[in-house]
């Protein structure tokens, strides 16, 4: 099975031969590629496969995924990553 996480873009970095960033996965920061994802800005949300950013996504479906993925227990059984508070209403 592939999973893919939502994460928060810190830092872009442009300046090599692939656009790299800094991404937060509630409080775990993680180095990924943004090469599939160039558009990508500090505060965006990508879904993160592998180490590579693979799509945007809005804060909405970001939060929402993220607490489906709590719901069933998957985020922090596949990727040892902890889980960000549940967004308040």
């Amino acid at each position: 099975m592939c999973l893919g996480i939502p994460a928060r873009v810190l830092e872009v970095d442009r300046s090599g031969l692939l656009a790299m960033g800094t991404v937060d996965f509630g409080g775990v920061t993680r180095e990924v590629c943004l090469a599939y994802v160039p558009e990508a800005q500090v505060d965006d949300y990508v879904i993160v496969h592998a180490g590579f950013a693979i799509s945007l996504l809005d804060e909405e479906e970001a939060r929402a995924s993220l607490d489906l993925l709590r719901e069933v227990g998957l985020l922090e059984e596949e990727s040892g990553v902890p889980l960000p508070a549940p967004a308040s209403p």
